[in-house]
């Protein structure tokens, strides 16, 4: 299937160095507020690379749940392959295409896990379903069918009854600590504006780089 002729220009309003906050986590976050006002669906949804031992890229969509001057947030299963990959390679790129306003933005850094004491939180305000759905699977893993799922649920409500669900061992955080971030504001004529922050001793570099 030839689609080499899917196209449009982009009519957005420029994005120069005046208009950048100098702190690329605030820029984020006025960014981020303009996606959820524009009504993008899902705007804390980001696209995560790793890449393990052996050295093939690998992607997937995961959710953002918080963010500050320490970095990015999301929580997952620490048995998945994601997180077998994070342990071999402690290192990340996050994409947040948000195609309705012309606009994304690149990331890429460093991963730790959060505390406990931060997953525990979150886990907590997830709703009791999501909860269960943390004890019953085991992402990633192979399974013969769905029906196998729906049974460990109801071993997993039978043994949490009316309770609290506790937080898994096996599941939590991790945070990406930005080394680059990367602004992206699409133009007429594939002339894009693109303005990365770079992070050295002094702070933030700021630099605009060619379409």
């Amino acid at each position: 299937m030839d689609i080499g002729d899917m196209r449009r220009d982009f009519e957005s309003e420029g994005l120069d160095r005046e208009s950048l906050d100098d702190n690329p986590i605030r820029q984020f976050e006025q960014w981020f507020g303009d996606a959820r006002e524009a009504g993008i669906l899902e705007p804390n949804a980001m696209s995560l690379a790793t890449t393990g031992h052996d050295g093939m890229p690998d992607l997937r969509t995961v959710l953002l749940k918080y963010f500050d001057d320490s970095g990015f947030v999301f929580y997952t299963n620490y048995g998945s392959r994601k997180a077998k990959e994070l342990a071999e390679n402690p290192r990340a790129a996050l994409l947040f295409p948000w195609i309705g306003l012309n606009r994304q933005v690149r990331i890429q850094g460093t991963v730790e896990k959060v505390s406990k004491t931060e997953s525990l939180r979150y886990f907590a305000s997830r709703p009791r379903g999501s909860q269960i759905g943390a004890w019953v699977s085991e992402q990633s893993q192979v399974i013969n069918s769905r029906g196998l799922l729906e049974q460990k649920v109801a071993e997993i409500k039978r043994k949490f009854g009316d309770g609290d669900v506790p937080l898994p061992s096996f599941w939590g955080g991790y945070r990406v600590v930005p080394e680059r971030i990367e602004f992206w504001q699409g133009r007429p004529s594939r002339l894009h504006d693109r303005f990365e922050y770079v992070k050295d001793s002094d702070g933030w570099l700021i630099q605009r780089l060619q379409p």
